[in-house]
């Protein structure tokens, strides 16, 4: 059986950490250098690097950042932010980065993730999700999500897209949950159960964790791949080492924290 994955996430604007709730009213959590340390030295089996502000802004992540937190990690990373073409994937799998994530501007032009896929290989292409729950019941994809100045609800149906990304060459999908964000309450595992039936590459989840049950809850409820978290590792409300001791309690495989 593969290993349980989890995952830290740094969310990025203007060179800092910063942590929302749904999506908005984002304070600072740190600097980006000092977390990616924490995280690698902690447990975590991968960290994930949003530039939240580069798709709203019409601006790539910034290649030397990449290279600075490359140095750091000896754990696989993976960045979004800004990556509408090829040159642009490449200069950041360059700078070192094990992957790269596309979500707005692969939604914009769904031909990308097709692009990316051929050239550097599904296992190096994720599709981050942005997905909240509408009143008629059904699951739709928002864009520009960074800037709640910019962000916006699409018509298409998160379930139709998890199914078209796969089929453009995405190695694996990311289901940021929007309602469920930042309030510590516990992953969508509904809606990640749902999406689990349809994707058969790699899902994570992301969106609500705050406190080691809701993990184990997610992973064997939903059967995800891995599980993300941000603001309850930067507060220090979960320890990586005691979530591993904890899911492994539950019978669940996980990778030794080294």
């Amino acid at each position: 059986m593969l290993s349980r994955r989890i995952l830290a996430c740094l969310d990025l604007r203007d060179g800092r950490v910063v942590k929302g709730v749904r999506f908005r009213d984002h304070v600072d959590a740190g600097d980006p250098l000092t977390l990616a340390r924490h995280y690698r030295d902690a447990g975590a089996d991968e960290l994930v690097v949003y530039d939240i502000a580069a798709s709203p802004r019409c601006r790539p992540v910034e290649p030397a950042r990449v290279a600075r937190l490359a140095r750091q990690l000896d754990i696989p990373f993976c960045v979004a932010g800004g990556i509408s073409n090829v040159a642009r994937a490449r200069r950041l799998l360059a700078a070192g980065a094990d992957k790269i994530s596309v979500n707005s501007p692969a939604l914009a032009r769904p031909q990308l993730i097709d692009e990316l896929a051929a050239v550097f290989g599904s296992q190096s292409v994720v599709v981050g999700i942005d997905s909240r729950r509408d009143r008629d019941g059904e699951w739709r994809v928002h864009a520009f999500t960074g800037d709640a100045a910019t962000s916006r609800a699409l018509p298409r149906r998160t379930l139709d897209w998890v199914v078209e990304a796969q089929e453009r060459g995405a190695g694996e999908i990311v289901l940021n949950c929007m309602g469920h964000d930042g309030v510590g309450g516990g992953y969508d595992v509904e809606q990640l159960r749902v999406v689990r039936r349809l994707c058969t590459v790699p899902l994570i989840a992301s969106g609500g964790a705050g406190a080691p049950e809701h993990f184990a809850a997610v992973f064997l409820a939903a059967d995800v791949d891995g599980a993300l978290a941000a603001g309850a590792f930067h507060r220090g409300e979960i320890g990586i080492a005691a979530l591993k001791r904890h899911l492994r309690a539950r019978g669940l495989e996980v990778r030794d924290v080294a």
